[in-house]
């Protein structure tokens, strides 16, 4: 009986370039050359969704890597230099950044260090929930506001190691805050591996060598500074996340109230300009609406524009779509403007109180004055938001006392009844409608690019452009009281106690303002924690074998490990150009200063094979294998793609090798400075391990490369053309129950490829004909269900 089961099989349409897997589910997500993104679940490995190319992210995928709770994905685009934030439930974009240059490889690891100081945080970090409300949900996207939050994750400190091929690399906490940028990596960034006690970080770099050879090199970081201030550095991360969220959330309420004025203009653009346009007398709408509101007549002209075009039915239709599009605006400044705003001041106030205790914070960079900035934009955004709503009062006032009026007037000449109601007109009705008429009938005037006859909407629109132009229309300030008072004192004039308004600039120059200054805030700590950082080992590997030029970078080896027990660094890697049978060990403590015994090791790994005839049993031979790919399964194990030799007609195996027993060796390997490890592997230490019965042959498969999981014992075999998939289960037990399971299992699976079989080749040729709505429907009632039976595991588990 094979020692791995096969729970699934796929001929994909599209090569593959980087999969991996949930650390908390079964699902495996990947990412194709069309730069789809593919989310699969183990059994049968049908699909979930798929997350298609798009202009505004990207279309060319460079890497992938899942947040430690198994809910955000994130992966990167080479074309756009951005790295996306994806939810994983419903495969919706939360997040995006840019990059100064694309991304090759990416880690998120969690942090397992554990203090007194820690756990009184991870307590306390929701006390912002007694002293704030509950952000109200976006209108027309409730469920995007709702994940936006989800952004924030566990208390848990988790960060995301970007590296590129522009020698940087990055360190983001919780995946959104830049905590650190580091420079001086040499060479393009391979793989990385953030220790979970973050006292150093191991990076794979390709350099290219005097000779202009391409040379694979081992760079471990000193990142000392993080370990020593966890709890600081937790504490600070966890609040400039907190802001970072709020930005995006200020950023979505925005967006909403522009969509609500654009419905205001398109029902302009549709009804009143068009109107005035067709005005084509030499008197002035402007002039005959006066002469209509002072004397209650019109031209024959107007009266016909009036009840012709607009009518009565379609005049109070449009009054009312705009007094509603108004209140939708009105509702976003007070309960999302002003409410994000109120939070992102008590996070930054927050903040502050942490830079001033320095001697815990300034180490890490925090500069209370620098937040004392970022704390005076928002309260200059929020004074913006202010007087947005002041505009939108007065805009409605006049709004409302025109249409009433020409409502009545066109009733009048239509010879209806008019309502007692609305009959009466004050002294203050007419202002409102003399002030309404002045300021948004205009002609020959050029305004925001609309040049001609036109109906100017424009007083509150002009704060909504992304402009860096002044407001056409600034408000009034003439007879303001507290102004004056202001210019009139000197003490108070220019004080840092007062907001700055900025009356002649928009809300969205404002705002936009206020995120340079808190990026600018941000971003000291970033600098101040990545100088912080030092490189403390570099040793040259091997130079790059021709053979692999063509292979996808990131199934490419070496791979690298991180022990959290033993607080180890592990690199596999393979050189076959020097001896194909040998699989490489190096082993470096997470803290560079510590001395590592059997540094270097190499396993060379021979098969027992039984020809099945017992007299025979002296023709049995050792066969040599080569290594195709090497995962880390977990601390003591290494998941295999082996190929066997011409004896074994080359057959492809996926195969455990336990690694504790190469661990120890009584021969020492001294390094040689001035020479790459492939120039003195002569005096490797190697162990010879036989492979046992943990192994697999894979038949009619060209396997080359192999991801896996071990906290939930899967592994997923990639063929050489990175379209043929094979998953599998690794521990399987041989209890009698466990085994009718799997009959069942396998009857159940026989019974799915069957009936995927019947109906023709067209998924295999083209994903997204078959892919439709039907599978994926399929995929994700399939995947609620999974999710109900891994939670029941988990918690079986715990």
């Amino acid at each position: 009986m094979p020692a791995f089961r096969q729970v699934g099989e796929k001929q994909l349409p599209n090569p593959v370039l980087c999969m991996a897997w949930s650390p908390k589910r079964d699902l495996i997500a990947l990412a194709n050359t069309t730069g789809e993104l593919l989310l699969h679940r183990l059994a049968g490995f049908q699909r979930v969704w798929t997350l298609p190319p798009s202009e505004y992210t990207g279309k060319e995928i460079t890497a992938i890597a899942w947040r430690p709770d198994g809910k955000i994905l994130a992966f990167s685009l080479g074309d756009t230099k951005q790295v996306v934030l994806c939810d994983v439930e419903k495969a919706e974009i939360l997040h995006v950044f840019p990059m100064q240059s694309p991304v090759t490889c990416m880690h998120w690891m969690e942090v397992i260090e554990e203090s007194s100081a820690l756990s009184s945080f991870y307590n306390s970090e929701d006390e912002s929930k007694l002293f704030l409300p509950k952000l109200p949900t976006l209108p027309k996207s409730e469920e995007k506001s709702d994940e936006i939050l989800k952004l924030l994750g566990e208390v848990r400190l988790n960060i995301l190691v970007l590296g590129g091929n522009a020698s940087f690399v990055e360190l983001y906490a919780y995946g959104m805050y830049r905590i650190a940028t580091l420079e001086g990596v040499l060479g393009t960034c391979r793989s990385l591996s953030l220790s979970s006690d973050l006292k150093s970080l191991s990076v794979i770099t390709e350099v290219r060598s005097a000779d202009d050879n391409p040379e694979i090199c081992y760079v471990q970081l000193d990142t000392g500074l993080l370990s020593d201030c966890l709890p600081e550095v937790t504490r600070m991360a966890r609040k400039f996340t907190h802001i970072s969220t709020l930005l995006q959330y200020l950023h979505l309420s925005l967006t909403c109230m522009c969509e609500a004025w654009e419905d205001i203009l398109m029902q302009m653009d549709l009804r009143l300009t068009k109107f005035v346009q067709e005005k084509n007398t030499s008197t002035q709408v402007q002039d005959e609406f006066l002469e209509l509101l002072l004397w209650g007549q019109s031209s024959p002209e107007l009266q016909a524009l009036l009840m012709n075009q607009l009518t009565v039915k379609g005049l109070k239709k449009l009054g009312q779509s705009i007094e509603s599009s108004y209140s939708s605006i009105q509702k976003l400044v007070i309960s999302h403007l002003q409410s994000g705003s109120e939070a992102l001041l008590y996070h930054l106030s927050e903040v502050k109180g942490m830079a001033l205790w320095k001697q815990k914070f300034e180490p890490l960079g925090l500069d209370a004055a620098a937040i004392e900035g970022a704390i005076t934009a928002v309260g200059s955004f929020s004074l913006k938001a202010n007087e947005l709503l002041q505009v939108i009062d007065k805009s409605m006032k006049n709004f409302k006392a025109f249409f009433r009026w020409l409502y009545v007037a066109m009733l009048r000449m239509c010879e209806e009844h008019v309502p007692p109601e609305l009959n009466k007109m004050t002294q203050k009705d007419i202002a409102f409608v003399a002030d309404f008429l002045s300021e948004h009938f205009s002609e020959n005037e050029e305004l925001f690019g609309r040049k001609g006859k036109y109906f100017n909407v424009e007083r509150v629109g002009q704060y909504l452009k992304d402009e860096d132009e002044d407001l056409v229309s600034p408000p009034n300030t003439k007879g303001n009281q507290w102004l004056k008072f202001l210019q009139d004192s000197t003490h108070l004039k220019g004080s840092p106690l007062l907001f700055p308004s900025y009356p002649q600039k928009s809300l969205h120059f404002v705002k936009r303002m206020m995120e340079n200054v808190i990026e600018d805030c941000l971003q000291k700590p970033a600098e101040v924690i990545g100088k912080s950082v030092k490189q403390a080992i570099f040793l040259p590997l091997y130079n790059v074998p021709e053979s692999s030029e063509n292979t996808p970078r990131l199934f490419e080896l070496p791979s690298l490990w991180n022990d959290k027990k033993a607080k180890m660094h592990y690199v596999v890697f393979c050189m076959p150009e020097i001896s194909p049978h040998k699989l490489y060990l190096l082993r470096r403590g997470t803290d560079p200063n510590r001395p590592i015994p059997n540094s270097v090791m190499s396993i060379n790994l021979t098969h027992h094979l039984d020809s099945g005839d017992d007299g025979n049993a002296a023709d049995q031979s050792h066969y040599f294998y080569s290594y195709l790919d090497a995962r880390f399964y977990d601390d003591e194990m290494l998941t295999v793609v082996l190929q066997g030799s011409e004896e074994l007609n080359a057959m492809r195996v996926l195969a455990q090798i336990p690694i504790s027993s190469s661990l120890s060796c009584e021969t020492e390997f001294n390094w040689e400075p001035n020479l790459r490890l492939d120039q003195q592997s002569s005096s490797i230490p190697s162990q010879g391990l036989v492979l046992g019965n943990q192994w697999r042959e894979l038949e009619n498969m060209k396997a080359q490369f192999v991801a896996v999981n071990g906290i939930r014992k899967v592994a997923c075999v990639l063929s050489t053309n990175l379209r043929h998939i094979r998953v599998f289960e690794m521990d399987v037990e041989d209890e009698d129950e466990e085994g009718a399971d799997s009959q069942n299992a396998s009857a159940d699976q026989e019974g799915l490829e069957a009936t995927m079989s019947s109906q023709g080749q067209g998924e295999e040729e083209n994903l997204e004909a078959e892919g439709g709505a039907g599978e994926q429907e399929e995929g994700e009632g399939v995947f609620q269900k999974s999710k109900e039976h891994l939670e029941s595991e988990e918690a079986l588990d715990s």
